[in-house]
């Protein structure tokens, strides 16, 4: 078993210098190469990773063609039956890339598999989801009643944000800044490789419904934790900009799932109503204190 780490690297050197500092400290139970793909940053000179890791592979891209196109080339060298997508903000303080491994290996009907993310403060990310709906988005606007369900039963049946991260639990997506699958996956997809579509944002989504449409689910493997920056390269003024963004990239995405009917436009309205509202309070928020956005 070999796995084949794709780190991409843009403008973020020292950080990026961090996250292969942890794989080479903590990971020891399976065999890895790293395959780091510089998707032509200004500022960073990719010459100096190799000179501090000789043994990566380094590979230079003549423009930055985005998340999934810098995957996709780092995928075209990798020689691993396993392909790990590992965000370059993304720090290992154990040895996770093979207790996810030997995961992957026990199941037949995975696609993607992630791990336990958490900020550097050891709050939780939410990377256990479930696609949007209707049906959902309703859910969520009656949190407050669905806070009298037990637990496990309001987890099961959301997941998102009422999901504590605290078991296994397949679901309908898993995040892109560490994601697992077999190297075989790719050659069920169209041109056999991951869809380029979207330049940055959604493509973890969107792979993990191409994934699902082959009938292999998503997993969240709960005992393992990887801590993750998040917006390492983007600036916090821009946050706020994302907000709206990915407002967009979900009306799009499900469309793509769904198709363009009544239920599309009634999903629409709903979900841009209330992510808008949740976009000026954070707006309100983030002009009085200037704190990150989660």
């Amino acid at each position: 078993m070999l796995v084949s780490i794709i780190i991409i690297n843009y403008n973020t050197f020292n950080i990026t210098c961090d996250c292969i500092e942890s794989i080479i400290q903590h990971t020891r139970k399976v065999s890895y190469e790293i395959i780091l793909v510089d998707n032509a940053s200004p500022n960073d000179n990719p010459d100096d990773f190799l000179n501090r890791y000789p043994t990566i592979k380094l590979i230079k891209s003549k423009e930055n063609g985005g998340f999934a196109k810098g995957n996709n080339i780092g995928i075209a060298a990798a020689k691993g039956n396993i392909i790990l997508l590992l965000n370059s903000d993304t720090i290992l303080t154990e040895d996770s890339i093979s207790v996810a491994a030997e995961e992957l290996l026990k199941h037949n009907d995975i696609g993607a598999l992630t791990v336990r993310l958490v900020y550097p403060d050891g709050k939780l990310q939410h990377t256990a989801r479930k696609f949007r709906s209707i049906r959902n988005e309703i859910l969520d606007l009656l949190r407050p009643f669905l806070m009298l369900l037990p637990y496990k039963k309001r987890a099961d049946l959301m997941l998102n944000q009422y999901f504590k991260g605290n078991y296994n639990t397949y679901c309908d997506w898993v995040s892109g800044a560490f994601m697992m699958f077999n190297s075989s996956l790719l050659n069920l997809l169209p041109d056999k490789k991951l869809d380029e579509r979207f330049f940055m944002y959604g493509e973890d989504q969107l792979w993990c419904y191409q994934f699902l449409k082959l009938g292999l689910r998503s997993f969240y493997h709960a005992n393992t934790t990887v801590i993750h920056i998040n917006n390492a390269s983007t600036k916090p003024s821009k946050q706020l900009q994302l907000l709206k963004k990915f407002l967009e990239l979900e009306i799009f995405l499900y469309e793509y799932r769904n198709g363009k009917n009544i239920c599309y436009y009634i999903f629409k309205f709903i979900l841009t109503c209330k992510e808008m509202f949740r976009y000026y309070i954070k707006a309100i928020m983030y002009g009085l204190f200037r704190q990150r956005i989660r």
